[in-house]
């Protein structure tokens, strides 16, 4: 597994496709995509939608399941914990839950991207 991360709009999608030869049809949009898509695409863009919609739907995200079911995927998700804390509680607990995933994805991921306008930093290898 492969977690590529950044800010909004810096470009993480079009270097996750670049920087892993990922096609646009082996790629799924969590803020849209069947649920279960996770399992078998190579790649899931906008993740922190995919969480906000488990949460919307009052599911968890099970890392394990998904390291078992597909261990290669990649995900790309946007970094929510550098912006203004927002006052709706339900978004309060999004971010929260956001940032405690993908601190877990980090941990099993074998490597880990950020990306910043455009550019890839690895910053976990192996």
């Amino acid at each position: 597994m492969i977690l590529v991360t950044g800010g909004c709009f810096q470009g993480k999608k079009e270097y996750a496709f670049r920087q892993f030869g990922i096609r646009p049809e082996e790629a799924a949009d969590g803020a849209r995509c069947p649920l279960e898509a996770v399992y078998e695409v190579r790649m899931l863009y906008h993740f922190h939608e995919y969480i906000r919609r488990l949460m919307q739907e009052e599911k968890e995200f099970s890392l394990e399941e998904l390291l078992e079911r597909n261990p290669r995927i990649v995900l790309v998700t946007n970094e929510l914990g550098y912006g203004v804390v927002p006052v709706d509680q339900f978004d309060r607990a999004y971010r929260e839950k956001t940032g405690r995933v993908c601190c877990k994805v980090a941990q099993a991921a074998q490597e880990v991207h950020r990306v910043v306008c455009g550019l890839g930093t690895v910053i976990k290898h192996g």
